[in-house]
């Protein structure tokens, strides 16, 4: 299993967050996200979920890789 990192959006929170997660990369673009969600935390997209990604733009001026639509 190939994993990598991707960035998760936090809905719940004041301001745009987004957390370094784990992912299991299925394809050129789609990701299985892996857990476990941290008990204080909601993220966009649940464990097992599996999402096509895009670069976006932090805070920081890096370029993440950031989970943006579920694939199924």
């Amino acid at each position: 299993m190939q994993t990598e990192t991707i960035y998760m959006y936090l809905p719940d929170e004041a301001v745009d967050v987004w957390r370094p997660v784990q992912a299991e990369k299925l394809g050129p673009d789609l990701y299985r996200v892996l857990g476990p969600v941290p008990a204080e935390e909601v993220w966009q997209f649940s464990p097992g979920s599996i999402v096509r990604l895009q670069m976006k733009r932090l805070e920081d001026g890096d370029h993440p890789v950031a989970a943006y639509s579920s694939a199924r």
